[in-house]
Formats: C-alpha cells, sequence, structure tokens
C-alpha cells in the first residue's frame, strides 16, 4: 500500500474490514498494538470512542459509524489518488479491494483473479468474504460482488455469471430409500441439509411454479453456512440439498447427484460485479472490469 500519511484513518478501517483489531494487523502488516494505539489516538484526538470493544468483539459505535460513513470514501479518493501516481493505465500498479460472497472462492479465482494477476504484475488483489451487505465505498472496497437483486441502485453492475437456478437434489440411493418426490409438501419427510444465513436463521426453500409459491422448511439433519459442506453433505447421502446448479454440474451429468421437482425451481439472475459509478474509476479496477467483458460471464 502506498501510504498517504493518513494511517489512523487506514488503520480505523481496516479494523472495520476485519472485524477486529488483531486481523486488521495482519492486514496492514503492524503489530496489534500499534492498531490499538492509533485507534485510541484517534479517539482520543476526537474526543469520541469510535469503537464498542470486549474481549470477544469489536464494533463500532453510533459515532463510528457516522464518522466511517463519512470518511471511507474520502479516504478512498486519497488512496487511489497516491496508487494512480505510480500506475498507468495499460500498466496498473496499487491494490484491488474486493468484497465478495461466501463460498464463491474457487469459482472466482480460478476464471478471473488468477488471470488478472498474471496479466497485470504490478497489481496486488485483496477479496474478503462475507454474507453480510456492506457500504463498499465506506469501507475501502473498490468493488464487490453479489447476487443481481442485492446490487445498490447507484452502482455500476457487471455480470459474472448466468442465471442461476437452485435445484434439490441428492443421491440416487437416498431417493430409493426415502422415494421420489413428487411434490413439495412430500420434501417434508425427508432429512435436509440446510443453509444457516448469517442472521442465523435457517435458509427457507424458495420454489415456485406458475405462479404458485412455496417458502420450504425441511427439515434438517446437518446445517451449515459452507456451501461446499453442504454439497458435501448431500454427495454423502446424508439428506436432501437445494444447491446452485453450476457448482453440481458434473455430479448430475455423472449420475451421482439427482435432481427432482425441478418445475418448482426457476433461474433468477446471477452474481454481478459491482462499484460506484460516480467516481473516476481507477486503473487496476478499470483493468479489472475489461478483463470481465473480454471473458464473458463465468460458464454456468
Amino acid at each position: 500500500m502506498h501510504r498517504s500519511g493518513l494511517t489512523e484513518l487506514e488503520v480505523v478501517l481496516a479494523v472495520v474490514r476485519r472485524g477486529g483489531f488483531r486481523a486488521a494487523a495482519q492486514e496492514l502488516g503492524m503489530s496489534a498494538t500499534a492498531v490499538s494505539n492509533a485507534v485510541a489516538g484517534l479517539e482520543s484526538r476526537l474526543q469520541t470512542r469510535l469503537f464498542n470493544r470486549t474481549t470477544r468483539s469489536v464494533a463500532l459505535t453510533d459515532a463510528g459509524q457516522r464518522f466511517v460513513a463519512r470518511v471511507g470514501p474520502a479516504l478512498q479518493e486519497i488512496r487511489q489518488a497516491s496508487e494512480e501516481i505510480h500506475s498507468d493505465n495499460d500498466d496498473p500498479a496499487g491494490t484491488l479491494r474486493l468484497n465478495v460472497p461466501n463460498n464463491i472462492g474457487p469459482l472466482f479465482l480460478d476464471n478471473l483473479l488468477i488471470a488478472y494477476m498474471q496479466r497485470y504484475p504490478k497489481m496486488r488483489v485483496e477479496t474478503v468474504s462475507e454474507a453480510r451487505m456492506i457500504d463498499i465505498v465506506a469501507e475501502g472496497y473498490d468493488a464487490g460482488i453479489r447476487l443481481a437483486e442485492s446490487v445498490p441502485q447507484d452502482m455500476v453492475a457487471v455480470a459474472l455469471t448466468p442465471d442461476i437456478r437452485q435445484l434439490i437434489v441428492a443421491t440416487p440411493d437416498h431417493f430409493t430409500r426415502y422415494g421420489i418426490p413428487q411434490t413439495p409438501d412430500d420434501l417434508l419427510h425427508h432429512q435436509g441439509i440446510g443453509m444457516r444465513m448469517s442472521h442465523g436463521g435457517l435458509y427457507r426453500w424458495e420454489l415456485e411454479r406458475r405462479g404458485e409459491q412455496y417458502a420450504l422448511a425441511v427439515p434438517p439433519r446437518f446445517a451449515t453456512s459452507d456451501l461446499f459442506a453442504s454439497i458435501r453433505a448431500v454427495k454423502a447421502g446424508l439428506g436432501v440439498g437445494f444447491l446452485p446448479e453450476l457448482y453440481i454440474r458434473q455430479e448430475l451429468e455423472s449420475g451421482e447427484l439427482v435432481s427432482v421437482l425441478e418445475d418448482w425451481t426457476q433461474p433468477f439472475a446471477g452474481l454481478r460485479l459491482y462499484y460506484p459509478g460516480h467516481r473516476h474509476v481507477p486503473p487496476g479496477l478499470r483493468a479489472f472490469v475489461a478483463l470481465v467483458r473480454e471473458r464473458g460471464i463465468i460458464p454456468g
């Protein structure tokens, strides 16, 4: 990172991004003590507490939230100006910071990030994976990735995947033992593999056919927030899962998994790369967007 001289502000935003002092220290290459001292020094000068701290968590105070919302965008502009001095459109240099959803790793890394870093050796990339929606500008990110329905309307959005379809799947042996469901209600007699949401609740399977809608709570034998753990559990025969087709295409083609009630599973708009459209786009992000457009959507 090319330092802007606003170290304390950069530390505060890093603590917000990483959710703690130790993780922020690792990102910034500082000691946890130095991070704590920087935050304490800024709080002292502002005469305002920015974070509530306990032994287990760090969270912004109301004043801290207002401060970050105002300072974050300004600091991002300063950081980009500093990096652009060392960069140009054909050979960008600096750091590309992306906020991405959980479970996108292998798909995204293999298809885009490796190619980007190979093409632009002066660029560094930082990704943070999380389920919650954030203000990418206030928290110091260049761009984010989310489902199209979640992208704020004031952002520029570029398609990363085709429409996504969630399928109801299990192993052939599971359906032999428990029967093939003919209606959504039949799924209530099966054990499910549930997806735990960021707010702690279980995701209810959203089904629709010819305008008739179901939000089904299949009894979970196993619940997790990790998509790949869900896939492994379904493949092990532990229950029925509701999984994105693009992650299990090979298993469906080989017959390892079987899909049922497909007339109840409708596609929806897929993943989008999004970024602010009201300010100058830095060369590193511009190059990444160009690569996305050049390669087209990630095959579903």
